[in-house]
């Protein structure tokens, strides 16, 4: 790291300090957020550490839909974002009004709604529960026998929960234009180059990549996954800043990015977004804020709450 970069990372853990302070980081992060994170997970893992933080402020270092998931657990304090535009695809792919209004027109139906982590308070404030790619099997076999299940939004997530479950459920036609990038010939591709390097995929993936994966898992069981197994060398089929993470936990192994069908670079624009500076600058300033209207931040932490309960 540069002099300029050791100074910047100084600044940042005085800041932190003088803030009372914690940084959250997801694994998507760019490998210079990660290394200055007190912690660095997937999406249940930072719903965790936001709801049970001492800090009196949280650096999200993430994208908008999770420095507001931490806002709804952590209402009394303050949720910093360092770039307010890190948005998501798949949030975006499901408003809140047009969920509202699908629930409306199809009330005889009575859903019970089940949304995906990344999605925004809105969509969290219509829902029943929550889940993560980590617990949604989980979350969907607690879910009640008797009630048709609308899983919002990614629809590749929710087809995998029910291969794995057998629940029928009806499913929002959402996607993460990352991990709909990856495709059956440039899987099929990478794997023909490196026939003993298993496959490890994330269920946003589509099922034709899925279908050639030896395992589909969350960013956090491939931690465990790759751990765990003997091979030397790991295809991994997700956003690179996994990647980073990987190499740090486990140097002595080799993991080859997934390449898509033009280039072995599934960087999502959003969460690359965020960079050293525009966190010195957020935890200096305690601006972009997150701020949620209180009878929606409310609403909203009810299925928060239930998913932390099913998954304890």
């Amino acid at each position: 790291m540069s002099t300029l970069g050791v100074d910047l990372v100084e600044e940042i853990l005085a800041l932190k300090k003088a803030r009372n302070a914690v940084i959250l980081a997801h694994n998507y992060q760019v490998k210079e957020i990660q290394e200055v994170a007190d912690f660095v997970g997937d999406s249940l893992g930072l719903s965790i550490q936001a709801s049970t933080t001492k800090a009196d402020v949280i650096a999200f270092c993430g994208v908008h839909f999770m420095s507001e998931t931490a806002k709804i657990l952590n209402p009394s304090k303050k949720v910093i974002l360092p770039d307010l535009d890190a948005g998501c695809s798949l949030s975006d792919s499901c408003p809140a009004e047009d969920l509202a209004a699908y629930l409306a027109r199809n009330a005889d139906k009575n859903y019970y709604v089940i949304a995906y982590i990344n999605c925004s308070a809105g969509v969290k404030a219509l829902s029943d529960v929550i889940c993560t790619s980590g617990n949604a099997v989980r979350i969907v076999n607690r879910a009640p026998a008797d009630r048709n299940i609308l899983f919002v939004p990614d629809q590749n997530l929710g087809q995998w929960v029910i291969e794995q479950t057998g629940r029928p459920m009806e499913l929002w036609k959402g996607s993460c234009y990352v991990h709909v990038e990856f495709t059956r010939q440039s899987i099929q591709k990478i794997r023909e180059e490196y026939p003993e390097a298993p496959v490890v995929a994330h269920p946003e993936c589509t099922m034709a990549v899925r279908l050639l994966a030896d395992e589909v898992c969350s960013t956090e069981r491939m931690i465990s996954y790759c751990k765990n197994h003997p091979a030397h060398a790991f295809i991994i089929v997700t956003e690179s800043g996994m990647l980073h993470r990987l190499r740090r936990e486990m140097p002595e192994k080799t993991f080859i990015p997934g390449p898509t069908d033009v280039c072995a670079c599934a960087d999502c624009r959003y969460m690359k977004r965020n960079t050293l500076e525009k966190l010195r600058d957020a935890l200096a300033s305690l601006e972009p804020s997150i701020e949620l209207p209180e009878a929606l931040r409310a609403r909203a932490e009810i299925p928060m709450r239930r998913m932390l309960e099913w998954s304890a």
